[in-house]
């Protein structure tokens, strides 16, 4: 990987967790209008990313972005319907979640050293 990439994503990374750390301390500054909303939009979607590694890059970003979507709108009606709308609720549930699914690409994938070999046969 690239230097600028690492860079990018060090970046990136960064503006995620200060937009969920403003969000969730209830600091009120004007980059709490970008970052939490990166925050929503980025993890979501970049956990499911994680989990389609190995397939077209640009199908992978594709379906990220829309679980990321689908995500975050689903967590508003739910959020609406029970009457409990918080954004620090929210973002502690995007938190979470992007945990989890973080958790389940450990996992699933685990460290990529136990690989099968494609055409063998059983015996």
């Amino acid at each position: 990987m690239s230097t600028n990439r690492k860079v990018l994503r060090w970046a990136l990374t960064l503006a995620c967790v200060a937009g969920a750390v403003i969000a969730l301390a209830g600091i009120d500054t004007p980059l709490r209008l970008v970052l939490t909303p990166l925050f929503l939009l980025v993890v979501p979607g970049a956990a499911v990313v994680g989990l389609l590694r190995d397939r077209d890059p640009l199908a992978a970003l594709s379906v990220g972005a829309a679980a990321s979507l689908v995500v975050n709108v689903l967590l508003a009606v739910a959020m609406l319907s029970f009457g409990a709308w918080s954004p620090r609720a929210g973002v502690a549930t995007i938190a979470v979640l992007g945990g989890f699914i973080y958790v389940l690409r450990v996992l699933y994938r685990g460290s990529g050293s136990l690989q099968t070999e494609q055409g063998a046969r059983s015996r």
